[in-house]
Formats: structure tokens, C-alpha cells, sequence
């Protein structure tokens, strides 16, 4: 952290008997972090009486900490140093901390207080970040209380550093009281809640926290804008994530792998897959993580061909394809149709990279020999597994009910809930396969268990970005301050396309719903509340970008791309799975999701 430590009156006076010219001390410089050397060293200062010296013990001990031997080091503190100062417990605890040693650190501090030495800030600080690594809450908590005891309640390191560890434990409210509390707020307390709050989930908080940063007139660096960028993607805030990037480089901030990838990520998350390639093209040093990104991005954009393509050239002179890259470049062929090529590449796993296929990977050729007609496939490659996760009873009946397969969609649904009785995801999916059956008899029965079992459905929201602010929509929702402008702009424009064409697709939802929910179900989805909201707030020509927490649903699609026919407005929404360019009454994906 920076923070130099007064030497102990006991340490002087052993260094001033020391040279630092000396044979044995020059022998441990020339050992370094290595433990044969340094044990060598330690057997030459017990054949020469030496191996009291506290300061060349202090040297030999931190070079063994250094040297990652946990074993050796704590043997080392154990049996030759008989009276530690501060020094050398604060800096075995650093150390420790630093090399992921968290039980050596903690033992060390636990030592430390057993020994009656007060604790520093910079104890604590090493202490709090070790906690953070293994997400120990509870010991951290008292680690806390520690700090507060001993007056360190307000020091900006060690608060700088809860920020950190209550973010990583997911503990939000308590990272932003204590940041809250902080009297000078430093770039790394900065970065750890916004970091803190996108990691968790809370992608809009880590948006808003950057703006009060920049606000407070806090200079970011490359661990803020990455951070940023992934809440940019989460949101589809493609204004913001545009300004971030053009900040980066009018301001000179080094473009590295990390903050690359998460552009990459954000502008292929944001619908602008042309721009994310460019800054692919752009970089001389792509990691593994940065082509799986760029894979993924033409994926979930329908450009099967496109990903296939690019994982074949990462083949050829990239890295070698991970797990994580497979399951993206498998689910491009899913959503493409492209089964042979999604065969051959799901074999050269084992064959040429010795993977084992995971759950993911299983999840992703069910999907896409469902999603292709071929359910008997599917079902085969399902029973060939051992024990099928409910992933991929998941994927399979949703292929039924895209196929409107009755018998094998019981099937699926009868082992998905064996295996999770209390998703309620699961139920619904099973009476949209009865509803499109036309089995309304078991609709009913399917609803009645979930009321039985006190299981609602995933509340669905649609987010949309307008002059770099987020707004976010549920079904019906009317806490926007326009809302009375929104719903009469809705409902000419369901009026318009019904002059068109569009017929509501009642059968798709109306059964997964609540009684009193009926009057709302349909127009008032939140993805048409937000791109009524963007059609607008938005100039015209521009288009309208939509992001929804869960699948569009089947009506809200179609209305949408009537929506886009009537309105000459290109609209773009991205789903949980993928991205839907509307446009002239077509979307990109042919209908196929």
C-alpha cells in the first residue's frame, strides 16, 4: 500500500551488527525466493552459529515466504523466531496475502495478537484483503470490529479495503455504508464498489457510481473503465460504453488485452458487432478470453457462419480453444442451424484438444439438433449421457415446444421436474407445451401446482438507454413520469400495426398469467412499453436498442417487427440469449430462437 514501517528499536540494533557486505547476507541475496538455495543458506548459518541473528533471520524468513514454501516459512516463524516484532509479521502477512496463502496469513495475524503487537493499518489492510480472496464474511466481520477497536474506523486503506471485501462477498449495502463513511474516497475504494456492484448483478448502481466518480473529479483508470464497460453490456448502454472509449483515447490510457476484451464485449453486447471486430483487428496481443468474446459476439448476433469462421482462425493461430470458447462457437451453430459444423466441432473437442464436454457443451447440441426438427437425435444424445443435467432437460423442452411435440415435452418435462420441483420456470415451459397442444385442461392442472407449491414466474424488464440514462419497464408499469405519454403512444402504435396485419398471439402467453393480469398481458409487455418509450424520446432515423432480462416473448416479436415495418425504424433487442434486429418487418434471427 506504500506506507513505510518504523524499525523496531530490537531490529536496529541487530542490522547496525550486521553489514549488508557481509558473505552470509550476500549469499541470501544470491538465494532470492528460491527454497534449495535458501536452505542452504539456512544449514550455513546453523554450522556457523549465526542462525540466532535476528536480522538475517528476518531476511531468510520473507525470502522464504516469498519463495511460496508455506510449510518451510511457518516452521521457520515457529521454531527460530522467539521475539517477532511488527515488522516481520506485518510483511509475512502481506506476503501471504499476496501469493493467495490465506490460512498463512491468517495464522500469522492470529500470531501477531497473541503476541500482544498492536496491529497497524497496514495489518489490517493485508488482513481484509485475504478475507476478500476466500469470501470469508463472518471472519472479515470481526476482522472489522478489530480495526474499529484499535481507532482504525476511519483510516482511508483499511476502509478502502472493506469496500472491497464486502463487494466480494456480494455484502452491497454494507460496502456502500462504509464507502458512504469514507472521508477521502481513493480511486481503489472507487473501483471496488463499482466493480462490486457489476459484478453482482447491479450493472445500472455501477453505471451511476462511475458518473459520481467522475463527478467528485476522481481521475479512472483501466480496472474502472473495464468495469464500466461490463455494466455498459449488461445495460446495452452503447452511448456510455462509445463515450468511455472515446475517453480512453483522448486521454492516452494504454489499451491493454483486459480493457480491450471488455470493449470487444460491450460493443457485441450493445448490437454493434462491426465496431467490436474492429477493435479485434486493432489488437497485436488477443488472449484466449478476447477471440471467445469476439466469438460470442457473432454469435449471439445469428452470424453463425461468421463464428465458425473466426474459431477456425483462432485454430489456425490463436490459442488453444478452452471450454468456455467451445460453448459460445457451439451455440452460434444452435442458433444458426448449422448442426454439421456443430458436429464436427463438438468431436474435435476430446479428439483434438483432449476436452472432456461439460454440461454446457451438452446443453448446446441438444439445443441445436432441437432447434434443426431433429428431436429423436436430441433425445439419443440426451440418454447417452449418465446423468443429464436439468439444463439439458431445459433445452430439450424448449425444442419441443418450438416443434409443438406433445409427448416428448412431457417427457422432458416430467425429468426437469424430478430434478428441480421447485424451478418455476419449468412449469411454465410445460404449459406452453400444453397450451400449444391445445390441452388447456393441463394448463390449468400445471398452474394449480404452482400455486400449490407458492411458485411464481421470473418478473420480466426491458431497459433502454436515452442520452446516456438508463430507463428500466416492467409489464404495466407505470412509474415512469410520462407514463400517460407512453401508453397512448402504444396504443396508436398497436392500432397501426393492427391496420396492418398484426393479430395478437394470445395462445403464447395469456395462459402463463395471473387472472388479474389478463387486461395487461399482452400490450403492456415491458419490451413494448420501452421501445414505444424509444420511439419517442429517440430522433428520428435513429434506431431504438431494447435489452429484456428473460426470451422475447412470442408476441412481442411479432409486434415488433410490424412495429419496425410501420415506423421505418431500425429496433434492436437483445434477449436472454440473443440479439433481434428488426427491420422493414423482418428480424435477423428468420423466427428462429
Amino acid at each position: 500500500m506504500g506506507r513505510s514501517q518504523p524499525a523496531t528499536p530490537q531490529k536496529q540494533l541487530v542490522a547496525s551488527s550486521i553489514s549488508s557486505h557481509s558473505p552470509v547476507y550476500q549469499a541470501l541475496l544470491r538465494a532470492g525466493p528460491r527454497l534449495k538455495p535458501l536452505q542452504q543458506v539456512h544449514a550455513h548459518l546453523i554450522v556457523s552459529g549465526t542462525h540466532h541473528n535476528f536480522f538475517l533471520l528476518t531476511k531468510l524468513i520473507l525470502l522464504a515466504c516469498t519463495s511460496k514454501s508455506a510449510i518451510y516459512t511457518r516452521n521457520l516463524f515457529i521454531f527460530s523466531i522467539k521475539s517477532p516484532d511488527s515488522f516481520i509479521f506485518n510483511n509475512l502477512i502481506r506476503i501471504s496475502s499476496k501469493f493467495r496463502f490465506p490460512r498463512d496469513a491468517l495464522f500469522f495475524f492470529r500470531r501477531m495478537l497473541l503476541s500482544r503487537i498492536p496491529p497497524s493499518n497496514y495489518t489490517f489492510t493485508s488482513v481484509i484483503k485475504t478475507c476478500a480472496d476466500v469470501a470469508a464474511l463472518r471472519l472479515g466481520s470481526v476482522v472489522h470490529s478489530h480495526a474499529l477497536v484499535n481507532g482504525y474506523g476511519l483510516d482511508s486503506f483499511v476502509l478502502a479495503a472493506l469496500v472491497a471485501f464486502y463487494s466480494k462477498c456480494g455484502k452491497l449495502r454494507v460496502a456502500r455504508k462504509v464507502f458512504d463513511k469514507m472521508p477521502d474516497r481513493s480511486l481503489v475504494a472507487w473501483n471496488a464498489l463499482i466493480s462490486g456492484y457489476e459484478q453482482n448483478g447491479f450493472a445500472k448502481e455501477s453505471v451511476e457510481l462511475f458518473n459520481l466518480m467522475l463527478e467528485s473529479g476522481t481521475i479512472p483508470d483501466s480496472a474502472t473503465f473495464v468495469s464500466v464497460l461490463s455494466g455498459c453490456a449488461q445495460l446495452g448502454a452503447l452511448e456510455l460504453g462509445c463515450w468511455v472509449h472515446g475517453y480512453v483515447l483522448q486521454n492516452g490510457f494504454p489499451v491493454n488485452v483486459v480493457l480491450a476484451t471488455a470493449l470487444i464485449n460491450m460493443y457485441a453486447r450493445c448490437g454493434k458487432v462491426r465496431e467490436a471486430r474492429e477493435v479485434f483487428n486493432q489488437m497485436t496481443v488477443r488472449n484466449v478470453v478476447t477471440w471467445t468474446a469476439m466469438i460470442s459476439g457473432y454469435g449471439i448476433h445469428g452470424y453463425g457462419s461468421e463464428a465458425v469462421e473466426l474459431f477456425h482462425g483462432m485454430r489456425a493461430c490463436g490459442p488453444p480453444p478452452n471450454e468456455v470458447t467451445f460453448v459460445t462457437v457451439l451455440s452460434a451453430c444452435a442458433h444458426a442451424g448449422l448442426v454439421s459444423e456443430g458436429r464436427e466441432i463438438f468431436a474435435s473437442m476430446t479428439r483434438d484438444y483432449g476436452l472432456i464436454p461439460e454440461v454446457e457443451h451438452h446443453v448446446c447440441m441438444v439445443d441445436m439438433l432441437g432447434r434443426a426438427g431433429m428431436l429423436d437425435e436430441a433425445f439419443s444424445h440426451i440418454r447417452k449421457l449418465t446423468k443429464p443435467a436439468p439444463a439439458v432437460w431445459t433445452a430439450m423442452l424448449g425444442a419441443c415446444k418450438m416443434h409443438k411435440k406433445l409427448n416428448m415435452g412431457v417427457q422432458a418435462a416430467e425429468h426437469l421436474l424430478a430434478l428441480e420441483p421447485k424451478d418455476p420456470g419449468h412449469y411454465v415451459m410445460l404449459s406452453n407445451v400444453y397450451a400449444l397442444a391445445g390441452r388447456m385442461d393441463r394448463v390449468e392442472m400445471v398452474r394449480n401446482k404452482m400455486m400449490m407449491r407458492g411458485l411464481k414466474k421470473q418478473v420480466g424488464y426491458s431497459t433502454i438507454e436515452i442520452d446516456r440514462k438508463t430507463y428500466l419497464f416492467s409489464m404495466a408499469d407505470k412509474s415512469h413520469l410520462e407514463t400517460s405519454e407512453i401508453y397512448r403512444y402504444l396504443d396508436d402504435l398497436i392500432r397501426r400495426i393492427g391496420e396492418a396485419g398484426y393479430a395478437p398471439a394470445k395462445d403464447s402467453v395469456l395462459h402463463e398469467l395471473e387472472e388479474e393480469e389478463r387486461e395487461y398481458a399482452l400490450r403492456y409487455h415491458s419490451e413494448k412499453l420501452a421501445v414505444a418509450f424509444g420511439l419517442l424520446k429517440a430522433s428520428n432515423g435513429t434506431g431504438i436498442r431494447v435489452v429484456k432480462n428473460l426470451r422475447i416473448c412470442e408476441d412481442c416479436h411479432l409486434a415488433i417487427k410490424f412495429i419496425s415495418d410501420v415506423t421505418h425504424r431500425e429496433i434492436t433487442v437483445r434477449d436472454k440469449l440473443r440479439f433481434h434486429h428488426f427491420r422493414d418487418g423482418l428480424c435477423s434471427c428468420a423466427d428462429f430462437w
